[in-house]
């Protein structure tokens, strides 16, 4: 969304064009880089890192909707986020006209609906809003074009406007599943947004620009977020990664009492040696085969295929049983 001036800037701008201390050469102009005045009266609020995720998250909506409005209106769009932006709600208002319609939609966050003092908006350009329209009904978007400045939607417009926001709103949630369970639910269509102040004028703002293109036709929809509503979020964000946290490490111990009764299979391992196939195809019950080392020698005793002990060979109630005599090192364990 274009930067709205305020009136002092305006009379700024104004009294140094009269007094020739602003050059109105346009291609001077062009040539100069701009920036825009950080106002440390009005600090921002979220760091580029949020917003930065915010992108990614309205990148991933634009993936969404845009197979979504394929097949609702029967046609192929490319969808983009062309820009977000952290500002004050009265910039937003300010570019909205009185033939503008907007969208109030609410947020229920992991299950419990947020106060209905600042709803998500959702604004669409006249024209787009209107080639939506004519294609939900069978059309081609060619109307759009006959549109005035100013033009105020019909009753029945209203409705098929309706519907295919609660389309677009419906999929919102979707988008933030990576992150936290979200819900965002229809409340009303304002026809006349000027007249109605949804949000506190100095209420800092998060808006998203997306583009939209048709075939023939261009447009652009713009999602206003509340600032109350995003510190919400991104703290239930924060509380849950910390709770996470936090529950593995009271678990640890559970974790290891469960490690503690768990079944390890301990094999020992007498010696080796190697025969030809021959020999072994002929072997018979009661034959002996040399394993090339002494009785006395310890034998190893492999844990998970890795030797941790060595033993000595013995009987113990009738039975062969091997007497642990030693503990390997790991250094050792690795050299094997």
């Amino acid at each position: 969304m274009a930067e709205v001036l305020s009136q002092s800037q305006i009379d700024a701008l104004l009294s140094a064009a009269r007094s020739g201390e602003m050059n109105l050469n346009r291609s001077d102009q062009d040539s100069e880089k701009k920036y825009r005045k950080y106002d440390f009266y009005s600090p921002r609020k979220f760091t580029k890192d949020r917003l930065k995720m915010i992108s990614g998250i309205f990148e991933n909506y634009t993936r969404i909707i845009n197979s979504r409005l394929n097949g609702l209106l029967h046609t192929t769009s490319e969808i983009s986020v062309e820009s977000v932006e952290e500002q004050r709600y009265y910039e937003f208002s300010n570019a909205l006209s009185d033939g503008d319609v907007l969208t109030l939609a609410d947020v229920e966050i992991q299950g419990k609906r947020e106060s209905e003092e600042a709803p998500v908006l959702i604004h669409l350009s006249t024209g787009m809003a209107l080639n939506m329209m004519d294609r939900l009904m069978g059309g081609q978007g060619d109307a759009t074009s006959k549109a005035p400045a100013g033009y105020g939607f019909t009753p029945l417009e209203l409705k098929l406007y309706e519907t295919i926001v609660k389309d677009l709103i419906a999929t919102l949630g979707g988008s933030w599943e990576n992150y936290i369970d979200l819900n965002f639910v229809f409340r009303r269509v304002e026809s006349n947004p000027t007249l109605v102040q949804l949000i506190g004028l100095d209420e800092t703002v998060v808006i998203i620009g997306i583009s939209i293109k048709f075939p023939n036709a261009s447009g652009r929809m713009n999602i206003c977020l509340p600032g109350m509503m995003l510190t919400n979020i991104f703290a239930r964000i924060a509380a849950m990664n910390q709770v996470g946290r936090g529950e593995g490490e009271k678990n640890s111990k559970e974790i290891m009492d469960i490690l503690r009764d768990s079944q390890l299979e301990i094999t020992a391992e007498l010696g080796r040696t190697q025969l030809k196939l021959w020999d072994i195809y002929y072997l018979n019950v009661g034959d002996v085969i040399d394993l090339g080392r002494s009785t006395k020698t310890p034998v190893d005793l492999y844990i998970g295929g890795q030797p941790w002990f060595s033993g000595k060979l013995g009987t113990q109630g009738g039975n062969m049983a091997v007497k642990i005599w030693d503990t390997y090192h790991v250094q050792t364990r690795e050299e094997k």
